[in-house]
């Protein structure tokens, strides 16, 4: 069974997303905003895919406050965890933000919130997976 990492300020999306992800994926879940703990969750091969909220507003790393494109930089920038799967998970969906964004950060995917169709939200985790 795959697992996911949702990385997510806000307690109701973290909710929504895990039990979307547990019965109707069957996905294992884990969830942090805690960046020096994501990146070894993502070192140690615990995760299989990210699930990054774009708009982080706490989560600090080396006494700085990061985002969540900042810390898919950080990822893609370690050789230990630069091939993880990334999806972006951000309410920003104004025209071109998803090609901003992406090309930014490096992630691999992007979902736009609120998510409404769950079948295309678990088939672009699952894609990933298979690539």
């Amino acid at each position: 069974m795959a697992t996911v990492l949702i990385v997510e300020d806000d307690p109701i999306n973290v909710r929504v997303f895990s039990t979307i992800l547990r019965k109707r994926g069957n996905f294992e879940v884990i969830c942090s905003e805690d960046v020096t703990e994501i990146i070894t969750l993502v070192a140690t091969g615990k995760v299989d895919v990210v699930m990054m909220d774009v708009s982080l507003t706490a989560s600090m790393y080396q006494g700085e406050l990061v985002d969540g494109i900042r810390i898919t930089q950080i990822l893609r920038a370690n050789p230990e965890t630069q091939d993880i799967p990334i999806i972006l998970v951000t309410a920003h969906a104004m025209q071109g933000d998803r090609e901003t964004f992406l090309a930014k950060s490096g992630a691999d995917g992007y979902i736009s919130k609120p998510v409404v169709d769950y079948d295309d939200f678990l088939g672009q985790i699952r894609r990933l997976l298979k690539a």
